[in-house]
């Protein structure tokens, strides 16, 4: 035992392997005064999930214009894990979504087992709607799920400062992704309870195809609705199959459901 636990505290994690194109960058950014300015937003033009025009972009946006803020759930087997985004919208209609992801390497492939196990370093990824969530809507023919998450001005900018800082430690620092303890929604909830502390822990924190029924308990999203409702009117394949790669895909995945 002692030189198992040895051995496995030589495994370290590494900031330098040949990664797969889609984590090839990991999102970094700088604020000056109410501006940040985003380093390696991801928006890939994809057509399959091998044919595909990488694009890695600079962006800037103004924190006072910052509007909304929305949580996706993806999910492609099993109900009770699905990979949960956030995306920050702003007042003239664009939209960037952070990712905790595995940061595979090229030859790799994700497994949940792998996760527990040291197989992956953790990345950040921020991207455009039209590449994140259409990847996972049209190309990988996922369930995805929109919720409106109720914050305050103020929470919201503490949030995506939040998102900021995290990503700039994680592109110096590297850290293993693990399935239960540092993973897609457990690093929102650390994020936001170090804005909230007192936000419950929950279950279904870690069981992350359950969160809408937290966020629903807890009043942060719509609430004015039974929640089996709530959830059917967030879904948005169709409008996402519908919309496909039109320069406006964010405002079209966010009508109305019919």
């Amino acid at each position: 035992m002692i030189g198992l636990g040895y051995w496995w505290g030589t495994i370290k994690p590494s900031l330098t392997r040949i990664w797969a194109d889609d984590v090839a960058q990991t999102v970094t950014g700088t604020l000056t005064g109410n501006y940040v300015t985003l380093s390696n937003v991801r928006n890939f033009e994809w057509r399959t999930t091998t044919d595909y025009t990488p694009r890695w972009e600079v962006r800037t946006y103004a924190l006072d214009d910052l509007a909304t803020v929305d949580i996706f759930l993806s999910y492609w087997s099993n109900p009770a894990i699905a990979h949960t985004l956030v995306s920050f919208g702003f007042n003239n209609g664009e939209h960037v979504v952070f990712s905790a992801e595995i940061r595979k390497e090229r030859h790799e492939e994700f497994s949940e087992i792998g996760g527990f196990f040291k197989q992956f370093e953790l990345a950040m990824i921020a991207a455009d709607e039209r590449d994140i969530i259409r990847l996972r809507t049209n190309v990988r023919k996922e369930d995805v799920y929109r919720y409106q998450v109720n914050l305050s001005p103020e929470t919201r900018q503490a949030l995506f400062l939040s998102y900021l800082d995290s990503a700039n430690h994680l592109a110096t620092t590297a850290k293993f992704y693990n399935t239960i303890t540092a993973n897609c929604t457990t690093v929102i909830f650390s994020m936001a309870r170090a804005i909230a502390p007192g936000i419950p822990l929950d279950y279904r924190i870690v069981f992350s195809g359950y969160l809408p029924g937290y966020l629903y308990d807890v009043g942060a999203i719509d609430h004015s609705k039974p929640l089996d409702q709530v959830t059917r009117e967030a879904s948005i394949n169709q409008r996402a199959m519908a919309a496909d790669s039109a320069p406006d895909f964010s405002a079209r995945i966010r009508l109305p459901a019919n």
